[in-house]
């Protein structure tokens, strides 16, 4: 098969079917971060799903102790769970100004991405703090403890997102959109956006649930 006749490649990958596996390169960097990216993800998941686990059976072990229906504050959690989707919203238009090499508008919509998601850790803190000082701490019963394992672990990857966030915004300013940086911007979204659906499956699992038992 000549150049002339040869077939294209819409992927990029360098690779013809008539080409023996010995022959082939490896695959570009940004095919093998974003398989990377995704098998880190869906061990997250993973992770998430032994939390989840747990709280499903410990949900019911108060010692005797309040149930989430008499702890859980839901207008609290619904204006909390409001800030993450609006966080979410945000980190979407900072890639679409990504894609359209806007970077002042990618700065704005990264910036309040980061402004939402400190808003949301704040009242989660605030949360954690009220339990505590009314004697609802992890060690009250084994739903708290697992309550506090699940919701705070979620917390604690949003802390690490927006230190994430905050190294990307700093790339980006001094280097602008290059290749390798956008690939780790797309991969932060991805991530945030995770975090959105965790939370949404955590406010249902937990509150939603908890509240009506």
């Amino acid at each position: 098969m000549t150049a002339a006749t040869a077939p294209a490649d819409p992927h990029a990958l360098g690779h013809h079917d008539d080409q023996p596996m010995s022959e082939r390169g490896p695959a570009p960097k940004s095919i093998v971060v974003a398989y990377g990216f995704w098998i880190f993800l869906l061990t997250d998941f993973i992770l998430f799903s032994g939390f989840f686990a747990s709280y499903a059976v410990l949900h019911g072990e108060t010692a005797g102790g309040p149930s989430g229906r008499q702890l859980f504050e839901f207008p609290l959690v619904a204006a909390e769970t409001g800030v993450l989707l609006a966080s979410s919203f945000a980190c979407g238009m900072a890639t679409v100004a990504l894609e359209e090499d806007r970077q002042g508008w990618f700065q704005v919509a990264m910036a309040a991405t980061g402004a939402l998601g400190t808003v949301f850790l704040g009242i989660e803190l605030y949360e954690f703090l009220h339990l505590i000082g009314e004697g609802a701490g992890p060690d009250r019963s084994a739903f708290l403890s697992a309550f506090f394992a699940l919701v705070g672990c979620h917390g604690l990857h949003v802390m690490l997102g927006l230190l994430w966030l905050l190294t990307m915004m700093a790339q980006v300013w001094a280097k602008g959109f290059r290749d390798d940086i956008v690939r780790r911007v797309r991969c932060f979204a991805l991530f945030w956006h995770a975090l959105d659906i965790i939370w949404v499956a955590l406010f249902t699992t937990v509150y939603l649930l908890g509240a009506a038992a």
